[in-house]
């Protein structure tokens, strides 16, 4: 009993050493919460589930609906709005029947009173197949958090910033005297945007306690994509073409 004991001080000792250190813990699911989330979200074997998870506002359910070759106010696509839409992780099938995809939308981060690394087990995340963190302004904790607990659970992750057409106007925006209409002004917007955006989450990757290793930052915009999903070949693509195939290259290696 007094070697039980003293286990369990050490223990706790670590844990918040590990956390004054900012270091989040990672807490994998036992068989039995497993298999109930697998039955509340209405996991089937056969089928290839997909999760967009993130923080509140970062464009998630945009993000699905143009996975599924939707915009935003066809039929059958995710709500969504300018707060948070999503209360509960939704399941839309894709509605294509040749491609055997399950997108989950995922409820943002932040907006739940739950620390960061506990957000990944409280949303059943352990459950899917293949995770797309999403972020729009900044690459935060959070999004690092959902990292390291894939990695855990040998979940394969993709790391996607949205937004890109109102970012680079953004980057535009911010220039002064210059022509914003010229396509070298805009196209060395475009480029800025681009490298900066690696550059962050490269840095974040690299800053986290302890490091994580190096990953692609995708970088796409919901009408872009929503295009090239419908077979489209638009003219301002910069990563939709590739999260597509790489996404679709996933779901055949896994399946």
């Amino acid at each position: 009993a007094e070697r039980r004991a003293a286990d369990a001080r050490t223990a706790r000792d670590e844990a918040e050493r590990k956390l004054r250190e900012g270091i989040r813990p990672v807490i994998l699911p036992t068989i039995a919460q497993l298999e109930a989330t697998k039955e509340r979200l209405q996991y089937k074997a056969g089928l290839f589930h997909f999760a967009v998870a993130g923080i509140a506002g970062s464009g998630k359910s945009s993000l699905i609906n143009a996975f599924r070759g939707l915009r935003n106010s066809s039929k059958g696509a995710a709500p969504t709005g300018v707060a948070e839409t999503t209360a509960a992780t939704t399941r839309y099938p894709d509605p294509d029947p040749k491609n055997p995809f399950v997108w989950y939308d995922v409820p943002g981060a932040g907006t739940l009173s739950i620390p960061d690394w506990q957000y990944f087990t409280d949303q059943g995340l352990y459950i899917f197949d293949c995770i797309v963190v999403l972020f729009d302004n900044r690459f935060t904790e959070t999004d690092v958090a959902i990292l390291r607990n894939c990695a855990a659970c040998k979940i394969p992750t993709y790391i996607v910033r949205s937004k890109s057409r109102q970012h680079i106007r953004n980057v535009l925006d911010d220039k002064a005297d210059v022509d914003i209409d010229d396509p070298d002004v805009r196209a060395a917007a475009r480029e800025e945007y681009i490298a900066a955006t690696r550059a962050m989450v490269e840095r974040n990757l690299q800053e986290a306690k302890p490091p994580l290793p190096e990953q692609r930052a995708y970088v796409v915009d919901k009408e872009t994509l929503t295009q090239v999903v419908n077979g489209k070949e638009p003219k301002d693509c910069i990563d939709e073409w590739l999260l597509l195939q790489d996404l679709l290259g996933e779901a055949r290696r896994r399946r």
